[in-house]
């Protein structure tokens, strides 16, 4: 859905603006981490609740707006975040639909070439207008996120 691959997205692009070193951390660590909490969440039917899609992308959207830097374990700590949080949500709604690990594989392969392509044009078209672009993009996503948390409490 939007609410998993738009958060996806963003953290690629926040890596990527930071440097070669932060973009392959992110490939690397959220897929893994989805995929753990995908199998978690499958067999332990345990998920985090569907009003707090909004966080993700009002925070990584913020970040990537503000163009703060990170240091390379902050990157990895909030990959490592994000895969758990929405990688759990997925887990328990495969084994609730039946496709069940499956699919949970299947949404980690979408993940990891969301997060490859972001990653790599974010390093490619990091100086000049690029970079401001990849800013703007970023205050629209932290946007959206604030109409989803005002969709939530409605």
């Amino acid at each position: 859905t939007p609410e998993d691959l738009i958060p996806a997205l963003v953290l690629a692009v926040l890596a990527g603006l930071r440097g070669r070193d932060h973009a392959r951390r992110v490939i690397l660590v959220l897929p893994l981490a989805w995929l753990a909490a995908c199998f978690l969440g499958t067999l332990a039917k345990v998920s985090l609740p569907d009003s707090l899609s909004w966080v993700p992308m009002v925070v990584l959207g913020g970040l990537v707006a503000a163009d703060f830097r990170l240091p390379i374990a902050a990157t990895t700590v909030l990959a490592a975040a994000l895969g758990i949080f929405l990688g759990l949500s997925n887990g328990y709604v495969m084994a609730q639909a039946g496709p069940g690990v499956r699919g949970g594989i299947g949404i980690v392969g979408a993940v990891f070439v969301v997060t490859t392509l972001g990653a790599a044009c974010a390093v490619a078209w990091q100086s000049g207008w690029p970079r401001t672009a990849w800013r703007v993009a970023g205050s629209w996503i932290a946007a959206s996120g604030l109409l989803l948390l005002g969709w939530s409490l409605r």
